[in-house]
């Protein structure tokens, strides 16, 4: 008996790759790109190359994303989902909160909630509770919706740098001192004291 080995054919890949994305989300990678400064193939390859970890941990996360992309299109800065679903500490009655950025030129008005809500998002059976914002003129003085998502948020998509940069200035005034959690009545709230 002969010591043989099985071995596969090698097959090489070609380098090239067709992707088919909704129109929306296809107009806020596009943005991003100009954003960067290179071009649209090339800010997909260093995002698919990019250490994000696993992405089918994400799972239904995506749609959130698409749809974000779709009602929007170049105007979407960026999503984040936050609250008790990031932290695994939700229940049959918890939602998902998601931070969707809007570019500041788009007003927000009720319809583009009402265009969100046509269609409401479900992810592990919890309903998704879009929260529509631009980013604050002084990240030092943001509100408390910024404070929780820096502290516990998820980033599930985002213009160059832009809301990470923002957070990240959030938590330095969080471990400064001047933003402050307070809690009233078991409910949690924030003040500056600074």
């Amino acid at each position: 008996m002969s010591d043989t080995t099985l071995s596969s054919p090698v097959v090489r890949a070609s380098g090239r790759f067709v992707l088919r994305l909704e129109p929306g989300l296809h107009a806020a990678l596009r943005a991003a790109a100009s954003d960067a400064g290179v071009s649209l193939n090339e800010y997909c390859v260093r995002k698919l190359a990019a250490p994000l970890g696993n992405l089918v941990e994400l799972g239904e996360a995506t749609t959130i994303v698409q749809r974000a992309a779709t009602l929007y299109g170049d105007r979407l800065l960026a999503v984040a989902a936050f609250g008790s679903w990031v932290r695994g500490e939700h229940h049959r009655g918890s939602d998902v909160d998601v931070l969707v950025v809007l570019d500041p030129g788009l007003a927000l008005r009720r319809d583009l909630y009402n265009a969100w809500d046509e269609e409401p998002l479900t992810l592990g059976g919890l309903p998704v509770e879009v929260h529509l914002v631009h980013p604050p003129d002084d990240p030092q003085r943001a509100g408390g919706l910024w404070a929780e998502v820096a502290l516990d948020g998820v980033m599930l998509f985002e213009r160059g740098l832009i809301l990470s940069r923002l957070l990240a200035r959030v938590r330095r005034g969080i471990l400064a001192g001047h933003v402050v959690r307070r809690e009233a009545g078991g409910q949690a709230y924030w003040v500056h004291e600074g």
